[in-house]
């Protein structure tokens, strides 16, 4: 409702009609996500002696008198008239609503067929002259496509309205159609339906009442059923197979072409990118450029041009350079990393000559779909990135993707439970059951939980989660997914508000956008790059040096020694217990072993039994060998143990005669085994080439197994390969400038896998001076100081650079301290400094509750002595304090009494319960 169908969805709808073995033609109403005739997927072959559905795109829109109308494109223009009118209805309202005006209506009317009337519209015209009036717009633009929609649903209240509706029809000339709204394709899921109609509204399933419709007549209609129904209106069925057979459009004939940019005068695209890439060809590596990676340069710019990505990749070099301009830290990931013509442009750092990646993996003639490049930048400053995007490309033609969250197990419990009254205790309980193991619920569960199995309603409550799982929640917006269109992108689907500000969305999430072949731009935010950018900031303004990703030393060797001892807390991707514990044993010594380290401790390398192989021929305790000669070129670098996704893809191209489009289809597939399951049906193909090759069975087996655990979560060699650049520098920075480190890993939280509390004790542990929270010197942020400001300063910049720094924690790290609060208490000190607390209290006017979390959290000790005694003195100001009170030299509260001080052991505790 209010919107067009997304791809998958509808492809959906296909499978479960062939389940069940339906062959449903009609054109029934049309609701939510599916219209009453479905469509196959084009992409996919029906099995033998199957009837394939066809989907008719369509809308039920909401008019801004309370009427809706049900809208079906004829053929292409009516669905882009069709997505435009939804987003003039969506752009106007919040987010999840929709108004559209009954003039916009007509003035979009081309293409479309109507269909007015039905369970919900009132055929009333309230504010628009009068029914005649509107019935003579819609007549003047729709003209033969305009009809009567006669729904029947058996209840008794339909006889009046019909009658009313047909003698309207014959006051207009309006010819009528039969259907009805289609709300499940049986009428078994009718239950389900009032359950998903409760949780909408957010009622309990007893409270419904007129919410819930009184049977379960509006399931999909066959032919011979719908006439049944309209026995007396032969001619009404006859129009909605007339109607059906106009609807010809298919998503198949969306036509999407990628943004022309700004060009030099007299540049094409593909020239100005091939200028932009020889270009930094030659700063990257020298001038003339070495013949073998010239070669592959043209190879990639040759395929660029050919399947026209040229555009693509000129905005994703437009955005790096506004990152660079504004001094934002930006990293380009994922396929990208396999490209060389990504690096010349300074989309990626990854150089090619230290890693030989799949060009493959990143674009294939064969495939001729869009190249995925993940942009990460710094978490902080994500959103001038994206808003610079709207603002390059404007509101029209630029939109973020939609995400759509689904139905699981532990919100399906709790969501269906409410709906039946159930109680949030035992729904919790049950909750946390259904997280061990993601398997089924059954009566051992319900018994554990509190729960009755032999109880009808919980034995309902177990087949409605079973039923719900996987359906559509709700619609969220993608971490940074874009789509950006030459054309305005709501002739291709329809734009609408975000919850957050300054955010449009289009009603498709990722998969439909790749579904149908459009590029989508990936701008994602990295704590790691916030990190590293303050890091830098502070590098420059504390030592002197500038330190930037490039000219970090790539082979130090303290930086190694240190990450083969696993003293690893805070460095990206490298921190956990599982690879802290892998460091040692793997002991890195250059990048690509670290590109291996980020990707080992992954489900596809263990899950395949490919970790310990690796570690033992790494230190030489088993000898190196191949299945066979044909995959050495593919496992050479891994020592004959595959361990990365597109090695995985190359065995199977290599072993199992894959195409490049047949292996990126395994990749695919990969990703969603454990959804949908397809992974299966590559394991004998696999298995019996590997075989018939002369590779061992048990290899092949094991092969199999890792792509399994890759479908849990795989990790590609490209992805990680940017990763570990990322960590390399995290590393680095740890090695040699701690205290700039931990200030900046304290100031880029919530990352990574640690508390504060645990990034201070281990800077401690390394001698690292840490001070703590001082209303008189800590900042929002934690900053350095120096660890004797009396001291003689270093003469020279050597000395200056090694000096020894201390970390001072930063307001930010009090709990219960707000911005705000924060940022008038610094004012206030910049003004001049606080002689007392009540000083601090008079001309900051802090709230009652910022003084008490400074006194507990240690901050006011310095204006008063310990947190016993400013706690005291804060209560004694907040009882004397008055709002009429004016802001004068008034005496300090009558002396503290002699208060026991605190022990070690409740400082702790009140360190960790304040900040």
């Amino acid at each position: 409702r209010d919107g067009v169908p997304g791809a998958p969805e509808a492809f959906q709808a296909v499978r479960a009609l062939r389940e069940e073995g339906a062959s449903h033609g009609s054109a029934g109403g049309v609701r939510d996500e599916v219209a009453g005739g479905v469509a196959g997927n084009p992409g996919e072959a029906a099995p033998a002696g199957t009837v394939v559905p066809r989907l008719i795109t369509g809308s039920e829109v909401t008019v801004d008198d309370g009427s809706t109308l049900v809208l079906l494109a004829a053929d292409g223009d009516g669905y882009r008239n069709l997505c435009r009118l939804v987003t003039a209805g969506r752009r106007r309202c919040e987010k999840g609503r929709s108004e559209v005006r009954w003039q916009e209506v007509a003035d979009h009317a081309a293409g479309l067929i109507a269909l007015w009337g039905g369970t919900r519209s009132r055929l009333a015209a309230r504010g628009n002259g009068g029914l005649p009036r509107l019935a003579g717009l819609l007549r003047e633009a729709f003209g033969d496509r305009l009809h009567a929609l006669l729904a029947r649903h058996e209840q008794p209240d339909e006889r009046a309205a019909e009658a009313r509706l047909r003698r309207r029809a014959a006051r207009f000339g309006l010819p009528l159609v039969a259907a009805v709204e289609t709300l499940y394709h049986v009428p078994e899921r009718r239950r389900l339906q009032d359950v998903l109609t409760c949780i909408r509204h957010g009622v309990r399933l007893a409270e419904a009442g007129r919410l819930l419709h009184p049977n379960d007549r509006r399931a999909l209609l066959a032919p011979d059923r719908l006439a049944r129904r309209f026995a007396d209106q032969p001619g009404a069925v006859a129009r909605t197979a007339a109607v059906a057979a106009r609807c010809t459009f298919t998503l198949a004939e969306l036509r999407y072409r990628y943004p022309t940019e700004q060009l030099p005068r007299g540049m094409t695209t593909g020239g100005w990118l091939e200028h932009l890439a020889w270009q930094g060809a030659r700063e990257r590596f020298g001038d003339p450029v070495p013949a073998a990676l010239g070669d592959r340069i043209r190879r990639e710019l040759d395929l660029i041009h050919d399947l026209d990505y040229c555009g693509y990749f000129l905005t994703m070099w437009e955005i790096v350079q506004f990152c660079r301009r504004e001094e934002i830290l930006c990293q380009g990931r994922g396929s990208a990393a396999n490209s060389v013509v990504c690096y010349c442009l300074g989309v990626t750092a990854v150089n090619p000559r230290e890693v030989d990646l799949l060009f493959e993996r990143f674009i294939s003639r064969e495939r001729a779909e869009p190249p995925d490049i993940d942009l990460d930048i710094e978490h902080d400053r994500r959103e001038e990135v994206i808003q610079y995007v709207y603002r390059r490309y404007g509101r029209e033609r630029a939109a973020m993707v939609a995400n759509v969250i689904r139905f699981r197990p532990k919100s399906a419990l709790r969501e269906v439970g409410k709906v039946l009254g159930l109680p949030a205790v035992q729904l919790d309980r049950l909750a946390k059951l259904a997280g061990r193991g993601g398997g089924a619920l059954d009566a051992d569960a319900l018994r554990t939980a509190g729960l009755d199995p032999g109880a009808p309603v919980h034995g309902h409550l177990l087949e409605l989660v079973a039923e719900i799982q996987d359906a559509p929640r709700h619609l969220g917006i993608h971490p940074g997914g874009f789509l950006l269109g030459h054309e305005p992108v709501c002739d291709l689907v329809p734009i609408e508000n975000a919850t957050m500000p300054g955010r449009t969305v289009i009603q498709w999430d990722k998969n439909d956008v790749e579904a149908l072949g459009l590029f989508k731009v990936d701008l994602l935010g990295l704590g790691a790059l916030n990190q590293l950018h303050r890091a830098f900031d502070l590098l420059r303004h504390h030592r002197g040096r500038e330190v930037s990703l490039a000219s970090i030393p790539r082979r130090d060797r303290a930086t190694f020694a240190m990450l083969q001892r696993a003293d690893t807390v805070g460095v990206f991707q490298i921190e956990s217990r599982a690879q802290m514990a892998m460091l040692p044993r793997l002991r890195p010594e250059t990048y690509y072993d670290l590109v291996i380290q980020v990707a080992i401790i992954r489900p596809g390398p263990i899950t395949g039994g490919m970790v310990h192989p690796y570690i033992a021929r790494r230190h030489g305790e088993e000898q190196v060998s191949y299945p066979h000669p044909s995959l050495e070129p593919v496992l050479r670098k891994t020592l004959g143990v595959p361990l990365f996704q597109e090695q995985v893809m190359r065995l199977a191209m290599e072993a199992a005669d894959y195409s490049p489009g047949e292996a990126d289809q395994l990749r695919r597939d990969m990703a969603r085994w454990r959804r949908h399951g397809p992974i299966e049906q590559h394991h004998d193909r696999i298995v019996s080439r590997m075989t018939e090759k002369g590779i061992p069975e048990e290899f092949a087996e094991r092969v199999f197994d890792q792509i399994r655990g890759f479908g849990e979560y795989g990790f590609p060699e490209s992805h990680a390969a940017s990763f570990a650049l990322i960590a390399y520098a995290t590393a680095w920075v740890k090695c040699h400038y701690p205290a700039e480190f931990t200030c900046a890993l304290l100031n880029a939280l919530p990352m990574g896998f640690y508390l504060p509390g645990t990034i201070v004790q281990d800077a401690r542990r390394h001698g690292l001076a840490v001070r703590p929270v001082d209303v008189t010197g800590s900042g929002w942020d934690c900053t350095l100081e120096e660890i004797d400001p009396a001291a003689t300063p270093p003469r020279s910049v050597a000395a200056f650079a090694r000096r020894p720094l201390a970390v001072r924690m930063g307001l930010r790290l009090v709990k219960g301290l707000a911005r705000a609060d924060a940022d008038r208490l610094l004012q206030a000190r910049r003004a001049r400094g606080f002689t007392s607390l009540a000083d601090l209290a008079r001309r900051t006017r802090l709230p009652h509750d910022a003084l008490i979390a400074l006194a507990e959290a240690g901050a006011l000790e310095t204006l008063v002595g310990d947190r016993r005694q400013a706690l005291w003195q804060v209560h004694a100001l907040i009882r004397r304090h008055r709002p009429e009170q004016l802001e004068l030299p008034l005496e300090d509260p009558a002396p503290t009494p002699a208060l026991a001080a605190l022990s070690s052991h409740e400082v702790v505790t009140w360190d960790w319960q304040r900040t």
